[in-house]
């Protein structure tokens, strides 16, 4: 079942509308759509932050994954909407590319590219949401944690996915290798995104895809956005691959707090798998993403590897952006959701 979903501005609103409308139709709401786009862009806001053009772009993207709005399937194809995608695109990329410069560069081969990305992803980052999930954080807190976690975690490699078409030789057995495990190597019980279904609803969470888009802010919208457009562009594909390197190699050290975090409020094993899951496995998947994905790519294709670079720092510069809006909330004492919820556990 769709989630309804509420729009936050004249550009999501005038998306909405023409998405309850047949596509082979001509309709007035695909014109404001694009109109009101035009007119959002125009004063050039921050695109990390604007909670109208990000649950925008979250609902075009959803178009391709679906489960995330009530359409007809022919949307998904649709010129006028994919025409004003892209202009948003090129803004988000552009704003993207300015913030996060990309500094020298290693050699274009696999232990020189895995190196650098071992290095880029151990730097100190300041305050870490994973040790405040696991030494102090609430139940509600921890609560609010998984639900921002959910905007991506419910289609959890799917992004990365897209770009498996889009590389031949080492590096895409790689990402077949790594992407196999998270679908759960044939067991649809062991699919990723199912364990952290069951990590949701063993919190009293709804589980259904985008049953909390409503409630969450820009800058956790920004992050799945941001690797949607990298790996739905075969323009970036290296940046899409640089993406996952960089989200392997971040993931086993903290999934582990974020076990014990659960565990130390009296969670069980329903909550506690999709964290306990990941310690071990990323530990594997990242040695497979630096070498092999990010590391095979660049010795094929050198013309990537600024693009692989620029994918891995804006994994590390998002993500660290929502986990910073997180650790402040907490900290002040405050709910960290658009619209906080009453959650019994």
């Amino acid at each position: 079942m769709t989630p309804r979903i509420t729009p936050r501005g004249p550009v999501s609103e005038a998306l909405l509308d023409a998405l309850k409308a047949e596509p082979s139709a001509a309709s007035d709401d695909v014109v404001r759509f694009t109109g009101n786009a035009a007119a959002a862009l125009a004063p050039h806001p921050d695109l990390l932050t604007d909670e109208d053009l990000q649950l925008t772009l979250f609902l075009l993207y959803g178009l391709h994954y679906g489960d995330t709005v009530d359409a007809d399937d022919e949307w998904e194809w649709n010129p006028e909407l994919l025409r004003t995608r892209r202009t948003i695109e090129r803004v988000f990329e552009s704003q993207l590319r300015r913030r996060i410069r990309v500094g020298e560069l290693p050699a274009a081969n696999a232990d020189a590219v895995a190196a650098y990305l071992f290095e880029l992803t151990s730097e100190d980052g300041g305050p870490s949401l994973s040790r405040f999930l696991a030494k102090k954080a609430t139940e509600e807190q921890a609560v609010e944690f998984v639900i921002h976690r959910s905007i991506y975690t419910r289609k959890e490699a799917d992004p990365h996915s897209w770009a498996i078409p889009r590389l031949s030789g080492r590096a895409k057995a790689a990402l077949v290798e790594v992407q196999s495990d998270e679908y759960g190597a044939g067991r649809p019980d062991r699919i990723h995104a199912e364990i952290f279904g069951r990590t949701m609803r063993g919190l009293g969470l709804d589980d259904g895809y985008a049953a909390y888009v409503d409630n969450v802010p820009a800058i956790t919208l920004a992050s799945f956005t941001m690797m949607s457009m990298f790996g739905l562009n075969r323009s970036l594909r290296g940046a899409i691959t640089g993406h996952l390197a960089a989200f392997e190699m971040t993931s086993s050290t903290p999934n582990r707090f974020y076990g014990n975090g659960f565990r130390r409020l009296g969670h069980d094993d329903d909550v506690t798998w999709y964290y306990d899951e990941h310690v071990e496995a990323d530990a594997v998947h990242e040695q497979i993403a630096g070498r092999d994905l990010a590391g095979g790519l660049a010795e094929q294709h050198p013309e990537l590897l600024p693009d692989i670079v620029f994918g891995a720092a804006a994994c590390l510069y998002v993500d660290g952006l929502a986990a910073q809006h997180l650790l402040e909330s907490f900290e002040a004492g405050r709910s960290s959701l658009r619209q906080p919820l009453a959650v019994a556990a």
